[in-house]
């Protein structure tokens, strides 16, 4: 039967399209909040990272109740790193709001959630956000989105969709772009008329999937999934069946069902409402809550293969153990398979070595987000440089395949199309925009995409857009020229002076200013030809009783690069690691002394990845 009173939809979006800004509007004009209550901007958005970004990472469920039916809202993430936070979430929803830009339209990401809705067979809302753009092209997107739909092979009844305007910046909403309301209130009536309750059999036996994880310091693990049949309640004996068909009995502590931004304890929950659980121990992502006396378990969730890895491992440089809090193996260990457990789209495994781990992920962001969390949280460690995963299909090695789509104005385009060429990329698509920029689209092995990022905003003076979507697999190009500049490498350990630096510079772009703690082997910049370069940035200028005019004048230093975290792992080369600190982060040698290094290479070694 239906359960009428309940709605669960799922929000997705490309990044910065204002997906977690309407669900803002949402709660304010439900009532969530207290007239006078202070509320910050993009309040699921409760992760550091998050705000700092601008982009949702984790998924979050809130619901808001109009007209008497719950709304049980999913936001979700919109980048395609964190794709395995999507293909859970539509196992827990029966319909979405697909928002796009009134200028944008589709992008790469919308195209990755939009295709798991579908296949999924939810229904969806398209929702023109960003109304009030002064370039808005309502008409254009709405078409271009039908033909989305039509390429990702919906059903008729799938691209018979309704299309509502908004600006959820100011809460309106309307039928029509010039036909606004104040509020949000068309778009809740077409939730409540166009988007299916879910089915549930209430009589039937409990079943339910672990779809998401919490933790609490108090309550311990919080497991959140939909109720899919039966009804749940406080101290009921449960049988928890895990991916391997392997039953475990257990016990549930709490109930909670979802009220604005906060879970409320209930007694009992019933079948179609989407519930937090606590007290179940063990539970894994996609394992099923069932009746012991008849239990029915649920298919596992599957999710896309990695395309990168990284090796991570216990730091082993000579500035070991000072910053970090948790520098030891086993802590890193436990670190990361508690992290393999909560994200189902990323890999942990142990290696010959105990100090080392290799870990697959969707992308850098992927495994640049989990690196900056990891160091925020006190660990200490070094990051090799990420390599992608390999798979063999009939006799014959496929790499992952990127598509990519980059928008960049006249005066740049030769320069991305000649990078682009390099990384052997092949263009599909070449579209000429309104505004006399030119929108590309492109094939790239995912090799020829490490460490591109900087060099395309170097390229296009940081006004390029550029967004990426795995594009599957595809027989094995060949070698692609990456980078195209060596290092360069602090000859001893020291303090870096004014005077070492001021010579260093001519050589190329340093990455770290005079008064820096160095050590032999540690990469302090970057040098302008394609071979590393040691240097001694901790000389001192020899003291003399002579003077000669204008000998003492201040030297001069150009400001350092300042690399983020992202740009770190980007301009990794294979015999270089990062270290990784909650204080800071160096770009390092595997082989610190600069003899070792050059008998190694003498020899024709290759340092193992």
């Amino acid at each position: 039967m239906k359960a009428d009173h309940i709605r669960n939809i799922a929000i997705i979006a490309h990044v910065d399209h204002g997906k977690t800004t309407l669900v803002d509007a949402m709660l304010k004009q439900s009532r969530i909040f207290r007239e006078n209550q202070q509320v910050e901007e993009r309040v699921l958005d409760s992760n550091d990272l998050e705000r700092e970004r601008g982009i949702t990472i984790l998924s979050k469920n809130t619901a808001v109740t109009y007209q008497g039916v719950k709304i049980n809202i999913v936001d979700t993430p919109g980048h395609a790193d964190f794709g395995g936070e999507v293909e859970r979430v539509m196992n827990m929803v029966d319909g979405v709001l697909l928002l796009v830009d009134s200028v944008e339209g589709p992008m790469p990401q919308t195209k990755f959630v939009l295709r798991h809705a579908l296949e999924r067979g939810h229904k969806a809302i398209v929702v023109v956000n960003k109304i009030d753009r002064p370039n808005a092209r309502p008409d254009c997107v709405v078409n271009t989105t039908f033909d989305l739909f039509v390429d990702l092979g919906a059903s008729e009844e799938q691209a018979d969709f309704s299309v509502l305007y908004t600006n959820a910046l100011t809460g309106e909403a309307g039928t029509e772009p010039d036909q606004m309301t104040d509020s949000l209130e068309p778009l809740f009536q077409r939730i409540l008329k166009d988007l299916p309750p879910p089915r549930v059999n209430p009589d039937g036996p409990l079943q339910l999937q672990a779809t998401l994880m919490g933790y609490d310091d108090y309550k311990g693990k919080i497991v959140i999934g939909r109720l899919n049949s039966g009804s749940i309640g406080k101290n009921d004996h449960v049988l928890r069946i895990d991916r391997d068909g392997n039953r475990h009995p257990l016990k549930v502590a709490q109930v909670f069902v979802h009220e604005g931004l906060k879970r409320i304890e209930t007694e009992r929950a019933e079948a179609g409402d989407i519930i937090a659980l606590t007290g179940l121990g063990d539970v894994g992502i996609g394992d099923t809550i069932t009746d012991p006396d008849r239990p029915r378990p649920l298919p596992p969730i599957k999710v896309e293969e990695p395309t990168l890895r990284v090796t991570f491992g216990v730091n082993t440089s000579p500035f070991a153990g000072r910053e970090g809090e948790f520098v030891t193996s086993r802590k890193l260990r436990e670190r990361l398979y508690i992290e393999s457990e909560r994200d189902v789209a990323l890999n942990v495994e142990d290696t010959d070595s105990p100090d080392t781990f290799l870990v697959a992920g969707r992308g850098e962001l992927h495994l640049g987000i989990l690196i900056e969390n990891m160091r925020r949280e006190g660990y200490e460690f070094e990051v090799s440089k990420p390599e992608v995963i390999l798979k063999k299909i009939d006799d014959k090695w496929h790499e992952p395949v990127e598509i990519v789509e980059v928008e960049v104005s006249g005066e740049h385009q030769g320069a991305v199309v000649e990078l682009l060429g390099k990384r052997k990329g092949q263009m599909t698509d070449m579209e000429l925009r309104d505004d006399g920029s030119i929108h590309y689209t492109y094939r790239v092995p995912t090799r020829g995409l490490i460490g591109f990022r900087q060099q395309f905003l170097t390229a296009t003076r940081g006004e390029g857009l550029m967004n990426t979507l795995f594009g599957g697999y595809e027989p094995h190009s060949g070698d692609i020229p990456t980078r195209d500049h060596g290092s360069l490498v602090a000859w001893e350990p020291g303090e870096t002076t004014t005077y070492g630096l001021h010579a260093a510079q001519e050589r190329g772009t340093l990455f770290i200013g005079p008064n820096t703690e160095v050590y032999e082997g540690m990469v302090v910049g970057q040098h302008i030809r394609d071979n590393d370069l040691d240097v001694n940035v901790c000389k001192k200028k020899q003291l003399t009783n002579f003077r000669a005019a204008g000998s003492d004048d201040a030297l001069r230093l150009e400001p350092p690069k300042n690399l983020s975290l992202d740009d770190a792992l980007e301009y990794l080369s294979d015999d270089e690691l990062l270290e990784v600190t909650p204080k800071d982060f160096r770009i390092r040698k595997r082989i610190l002394a600069k003899n070792q290094r050059r008998r190694y290479q003498k020899q024709g070694g290759r340092v193992e990845k």
